[in-house]
């Protein structure tokens, strides 16, 4: 199938000014987008707890986020699932983990700490554990005892610390091991918190029983993950310059950094313009992005170099229009085909299918346009201003010493 007759030429070059121009409007969009109305971090990024909930009857988003911000959370992001009528997506930026603080109170009432066991008259040799820890979760307490453990006082022990409370519906002190005598705690989760307050506000008639899906991370995690996510991307631009660095010639290297530089950019300020989350999806979407920016730059560069050998006498000008019109019907076809399935996804897809979708989508657009208006004609520019055309000059002496050798022949 072909969408451009062989040996049709378009002039890329002559309007690449008037495409520096866009590009440098959406760049300069897209670094204000990030500042304002800035990133929406997902809560991948940012620590919270996410429960995903289905109701028994139908209600409104507004009312499950009243009911939500009275149980004590505050701005909570309630989002319904598309295609899944009275389900929806619950976060809050509350996690369960423990502070220090409540860490420390927690062991001095069960007579853990050094300073509650001076004190013999509360913290006999009888009550004291030999060894407490604390879930990552922050959801269960293990401890382990010398002698029988008394379920009652410990509840009792636990309730003292206001910060914190002990599950409902379930034994919330549990004997895991006669033997051992260890214990194990069940604190009262976020997820739980949440559930409990839908109950209470709009009556287990509507509210689900359980929740389907609960999900958290600590913001400090969180932070961790923010960093080593955008690390991967800059790492990832180095190795892809060093590639097309050593896969063709140094001069191609700049251009196609600076292209994906350039896709990477647009893409997030898309996301920060829509309001998308930002999650190690989307960032997974970004790194795809770049996978398939350079394939089709590496396409149009292959052609290039090809072009140089086979037309000796055009200049670098020459040789990228006409690289590119050669390759422009395959481009059309490539990216259209791809960007269809990604509308699809778009679509039909649930929620995290739809925010990598709209980044693909993105991504295939300003990626098939910098591989033509931006990597290409920059390489141009570097070949002109730092190596003075010394490609397309060799190559033409040699062509025409050739000439002369062929006329003394």
């Amino acid at each position: 199938m072909e969408l451009i007759k062989p040996g049709t030429k378009f002039d890329f070059m002559g309007m690449r000014k008037y495409f520096y121009a866009l590009s440098a409007f959406l760049l300069v969009g897209s670094i204000i987008a990030m500042f304002v109305p800035g990133p929406n971090w997902g809560t991948d990024f940012k620590g919270g707890t996410e429960v995903e909930v289905a109701f028994k009857q139908a209600v409104e988003a507004n009312k499950v986020r009243a009911a939500v911000e009275a149980s004590g959370f505050a701005a909570p992001d309630v989002v319904g699932v598309q295609g899944k009528p009275n389900q929806f997506l619950i976060r809050v930026q509350e996690v369960s983990a423990l502070s220090d603080e409540t860490k420390e109170k927690l062991r001095n009432e069960m007579c853990f700490s050094e300073a509650a066991q001076k004190d013999e008259a509360r913290c006999p040799v009888a009550r004291r554990p030999n060894e407490l820890k604390f879930s990552p979760g922050g959801d269960k307490i293990s401890v382990r005892y010398d002698e029988t453990a008394d379920h009652q006082l410990i509840a009792e022990q636990v309730g003292k610390v206001n910060a914190i409370k002990l599950r409902d519906g379930v034994a919330s002190v549990v004997t895991l091991s006669e033997r051992d005598h260890k214990v194990e705690i069940y604190l009262k989760s976020k997820g739980d918190q949440i559930l409990e307050g839908l109950h209470d506000r709009l009556g287990k008639d509507v509210a689900p029983d359980n929740a389907l899906r609960v999900e958290w991370i600590g913001p400090k995690a969180g932070a961790q993950l923010r960093d080593a996510a955008f690390k991967s991307v800059i790492i990832a631009l180095f190795f892809i310059m060093a590639y097309i660095a050593l896969r063709f010639d140094l001069r191609f290297a700049p251009g196609a950094v600076v292209s994906l530089a350039h896709d990477v950019l647009i893409a997030i300020g898309a996301m920060c313009l829509t309001g998308k989350e930002i999650t190690l999806s989307t960032i997974a979407a970004v790194l795809t992005v770049l996978g398939y920016s350079i394939t089709d730059t590496v396409v149009v560069y292959d052609r290039i170099r090809e072009n140089l050998s086979k037309h000796r006498n055009l200049t670098f000008s020459e040789i990228v229009n006409l690289s590119v019109s050669e390759m422009f019907g395959r481009t059309i076809l490539t990216s259209g085909t791809a960007a269809l399935s990604m509308v699809s996804f778009l679509i039909f897809g649930t929620q995290v299918i739809k925010d990598f979708a709209f980044v693909m989508l993105v991504g295939i657009g300003v990626g098939t346009y910098s591989s033509i208006y931006v990597a290409a004609p920059f390489t141009e520019w570097v070949d002109r201003r730092f190596f003075a055309g010394k490609v397309v000059r060799t190559k033409v002496s040699r062509t025409r010493a050739q000439k002369q050798a062929d006329a003394v022949v």
